[in-house]
């Protein structure tokens, strides 16, 4: 045994400037990635979906037919308040409540059917008594994402208020003298004369997490499955007799059996794919059962689960057998670091910059987010994200495969194989 004292090793550069590179890379990835993403939501909001409605049937006023509903609608839509950043979906009520059923709006405006008579009564209102304000209606959507839904909540609230006074500036226009002769509590009301209400357009359940437990629950079957593949590779090439395991001060080793490294990555994804009926299990166990989250559909949120967590670790030791020691970082970048910011979940992507607005076409969290959203709170629509969970984890398990064993076959043709730790030679045994 060499006589050098173990930390020697402090002194050389070497150690210090990788390492220092490695950490100092990851400390300032995750650092934009997180932070980036989040750091100014309303800035970057781009064509929120929102739902218009205008349910107002009109009123005759002065012999002539007068559809304020129909005015506000076109202001909203034609204003140039927000720019981009709302995306006004004109719509009918029957048309707004799929949508939002399916998480397709963040937020909705309703125009009632007696918008238009309501508010010309307080023209003529009586000189007792309290007139009545007529009212338009604000839905948020939090099942769709708690921080999109408030977004769209700020921005129709504002968009119904404007109008209100644009409605109340008008009716005294044309009122003229004649609104002196009105009460005063009616002269002040028709200056704003619309009420404001904000209501839930799509309910959930009380343990929704406020619509946030579709998140952390594909979270969980992601973080289990980058988790797994990290020990499932040590233990497969512990079991193969290429590396040694360590448990606690005991080090254990098994006798060599070659394997190339193609193989290596099969055994590997099989064990993954077998263990992933355990881990999908005891998730939705542990979620549904013991923790007493709402959820229908079971048995498809298992099979979802189930193959999410297979996906999410196939990906991930394909990741780790063609980069080796690097591959964990790397796994972490991918399926953490860059997938939390861009799952649609706690920011919206249309409040992202553009450039994780195009990770998020591709980061598997949020595939799979959409696909439990889909199952948790849309009756398992599949046009509310369970399809398009269901082809993207397809695409991500044939891109691990076709990249897995490409790059590790392509190794073993050219002859970069694996060396056994502790041996200057090697001798083929069977296992113990």
């Amino acid at each position: 045994m060499s006589g050098i004292p173990p930390f020697r090793v402090l002194r050389a550069k070497p150690l210090w400037i990788a390492n220092g590179v490695i950490t100092g890379v990851l400390a300032l990835l995750f650092t934009v990635f997180y932070v980036g993403a989040n750091i100014d939501p309303v800035d970057h909001m781009k064509n929120l979906p929102v739902g218009l409605v205008n349910a107002d049937k009109g009123a005759a006023v002065g012999g002539k037919q007068v559809n304020l509903g129909a005015q506000i609608s076109e202001s909203i839509t034609k204003s140039t308040v927000s720019g981009d950043k709302i995306d006004w979906k004109v719509m009918d009520e029957k048309e707004m409540k799929e949508e939002l059923g399916k998480g397709k709006l963040y937020g909705a405006l309703v125009v009632p059917a007696d918008f238009t008579s309501s508010t010309v009564a307080l023209t003529g209102a009586a000189t007792t008594g309290t007139p009545t304000r007529p009212t338009l209606t604000v839905l948020t959507n939090q099942s769709a994402g708690s921080v999109g839904s408030g977004l769209a909540r700020t921005a129709t609230t504002q968009a119904a208020e404007s109008a209100s006074l644009q409605v109340g500036r008008e009716l005294n226009a044309q009122g003229g003298s004649g609104q002196a002769k009105l009460p005063a509590a009616a002269r002040v009301l028709l200056a704003d004369p619309a009420a404001v209400t904000v209501k839930d357009g799509h309910p959930l359940d009380a343990h929704s997490g406020l619509g946030l437990t579709a998140f952390y629950y594909a979270l969980v079957l992601v973080v289990c499955g980058m988790l797994s593949a990290n020990v499932i590779s040590g233990q497969v090439d512990h079991a193969l007799g290429y590396t040694h395991n360590d448990m606690g001060p005991l080090r254990l080793h098994r006798p060599l059996i070659r394997a190339t490294r193609v193989q290596t990555l099969a055994v590997a994804g099989t064990l993954m794919a077998g263990l992933s009926l355990l881990m999908g299990t005891l998730v939705m166990a542990g979620a549904v059962g013991l923790m007493g989250m709402d959820a229908s559909h079971l048995p498809l949120l298992w099979l979802y689960s189930v193959c999410a967590i297979a996906v999410t670790g196939i990906g991930a030791l394909t990741l780790l057998a063609v980069f080796g020691t690097p591959g964990m970082l790397v796994v972490t970048l991918v399926f953490i670091g860059m997938a939390v910011p861009t799952a649609n979940a706690t920011t919206p992507l249309q409040a992202l910059p553009g450039f994780y607005r195009f990770l998020a076409e591709f980061e598997p969290l949020r595939q799979i987010t959409g696909g439990i959203r889909s199952i948790l709170y849309y009756d398992a629509q599949a046009d509310a994200g369970l399809t398009r969970g269901w082809v993207m984890m397809a695409v991500g398990l044939a891109a691990a495969a076709l990249f897995g064993f490409g790059v590790t076959g392509w190794y073993d043709r050219k002859g970069l194989h694996r060396i056994p730790v502790g041996t200057e030679s090697e001798k083929t045994t069977a296992p113990a």
